[in-house]
């Protein structure tokens, strides 16, 4: 669209909103010259002519504003003059099992489809050594479940902020660091983003939990650079952080019809965070909301933790886990259960090295019939089957019912029962570090707590009724709500990515 282009109005309108990155406000109609719109500060940058017809693109302060006219007239003015240009944004929730990704869709936060018509997908990576290709979310896992050769990674955001995040890990011919394959899975959120918003994002607001790693300052703002890092190299040119709770906040905050104190726990993969926000209609429209934050604590225990504890409780010890060598002078090493109890650290059983040291334990063994099954899960590289079982478990027994956990070994009448009170039994040193988070919340907030008008509950783990429970009995008589489970967190930061970078007020 150059000067000396010959278009009636109606015919070049389709073409300035194809323009990348314009967005055409409210309009209204007056004869008002542009003057009367702009501070003295403005100045026009250029000038396109349609016969009759100008568009003026000026900078007010720093960003761009547009305007038509007609004839030196102007009855088609943008009515938020500062508002028109604005970059591609969203928010993006890369949780350490479940992953989210929210846009603002006519002035409302949406999440948007990331795998098929799915809103949420799971955290996995998936290297399928027979065809080449790398999958992501249900497919992943699928392809691992149906035994196609190749590499099968989870919980990935568990090992932010430790030394395993820059060490390489070998994928079929090639080493790749931990931190290369964490971009590849934010990767494959920004594509969904920049799919929903037809164009490339270049803005976003991510997601993060209040400690990456508990009392260590230092790990912890090295989890958060690591994170940035891999969001930049996939082509994030700006981008912000919110914590998953105060995201979790904002997004219950837009049902509110009154002033509320409101706990917020939202208990996820990898750990439990904990807000208390002062929430409000008014308060919502502020984009400076720090004086309504009156804590934020947060404690590594999660999801894949209650899976982990599930496993070596049960499952385990079937494996060979606290039995003795054959002379009774000790028990076998943990090492190696611990690993296969733990999502992020299976793959690193897959070495010959770990098959030389298994069979030796074998050898010392006193029950070697169980070590022979930890050798099968190993060497036939289904430590992430058992691990899925065990968290299928964990759901099933949230719900009350009795359990079974296959434990996929040639003797197929190996299963180990499980019911609700030996799930409770199994992880209740870590419900007591989360009910101490929630006491320290309060401390630090300076609030008792029948100050708590209302819980917040959000994300998978505050399913399980010990967890809940933990949470919930020292306010009795605050109000309970249970958020999108999923979802909470990721219309939370896509609510912050419109006020940080949209006009969403």
């Amino acid at each position: 669209m150059g000067e000396g282009s010959v278009h009636r109005f109606p015919q070049i309108l389709p073409d300035l909103l194809a323009e990348p990155c314009v967005r055409l406000l409210r309009w209204h109609q007056g004869r008002r010259s542009i003057a009367h719109k702009v501070p003295e500060t403005a100045f026009a940058t250029r000038r396109w002519h349609f016969g009759g017809a100008h568009l003026t693109e000026m900078m007010i302060a720093g960003r761009h504003a547009q305007a038509f006219f007609l004839n030196g007239a102007s009855p088609l003015v943008p009515s938020t003059m500062d508002t028109i240009m604005q970059p591609a944004f969203g928010g993006i929730d890369f949780g350490t099992s479940n992953s989210t990704v929210g846009i603002i869709k006519e002035g409302m936060p949406r999440l948007v489809p990331v795998e098929g018509e799915h809103l949420t997908i799971p955290s996995a990576i998936f290297f399928n050594f027979e065809d080449g290709h790398t999958y992501f979310g249900r497919r992943a896992i699928e392809d691992y479940t149906l035994n196609s050769e190749g590499r099968l990674m989870r919980a990935l955001k568990s090992v932010l902020g430790t030394s395993l995040v820059h060490e390489k890990t070998r994928i079929k011919a090639q080493s790749m660091a931990f931190l290369d394959i964490i971009g590849l899975v934010i990767g494959r959120l920004k594509s969904s983003l920049d799919r929903a918003v037809e164009q490339d994002v270049s803005h976003v607001v991510l997601g993060r939990p209040v400690h990456f790693v508990d009392e260590d300052e230092t790990a912890d703002m090295a989890a958060q650079n690591e994170l940035e890092k891999a969001a930049r190299k996939q082509g994030f040119r700006h981008v912000e952080f919110q914590l998953e709770p105060i995201a979790a906040a904002m997004d219950y905050e837009q049902t509110v019809e009154r002033e509320q104190v409101a706990l917020i726990a939202d208990i996820g993969g990898g750990t439990s965070d904990f807000s208390i926000v002062r929430v409000s209609p008014e308060a919502r429209q502020r984009s400076d909301r720090r004086k309504d934050i009156l804590a934020n604590t947060g404690v590594h225990v999660g999801g894949t933790d209650f899976d982990r504890l599930l496993s070596m409780a049960r499952v385990m010890p079937e494996l060979g886990y606290l039995t003795q060598t054959k002379d009774r002078k000790r028990n076998l090493p943990v090492s190696y259960f611990f690993d296969l109890a733990t999502w992020q650290r299976i793959n690193s059983l897959y070495t010959s090295k770990t098959m030389i040291d298994l069979r030796q334990i074998r050898y010392d063994a006193a029950q070697p019939e169980l070590m022979d099954r930890m050798i099968e899960i190993v060497e036939q590289r289904q430590g992430h089957s058992l691990a899925g079982r065990v968290e299928a478990a964990k759901i099933e027994l949230a719900d009350g019912h009795d359990s079974a956990v296959d434990l996929g070994v040639s003797d197929h009448a190996v299963k180990v029962t499980i019911t609700p009170e030996l799930l409770d039994a199994a992880i209740g040193s870590a419900v007591e570090r989360v009910d101490t988070t929630v006491e320290r919340t309060l401390r630090d907030a300076g609030l008792a707590a029948s100050d708590i008008d209302t819980l917040f509950l959000t994300c998978g783990s505050t399913g399980i009724p010990a967890v809940r429970d933990a949470i919930t009995r020292r306010f009795p008589h605050a109000s309970l709500v249970k958020g999108d489970v999923f979802g909470s967190v990721g219309l939370g930061l896509a609510i912050d990515a419109g006020r940080k970078f949209g006009s969403l007020k």
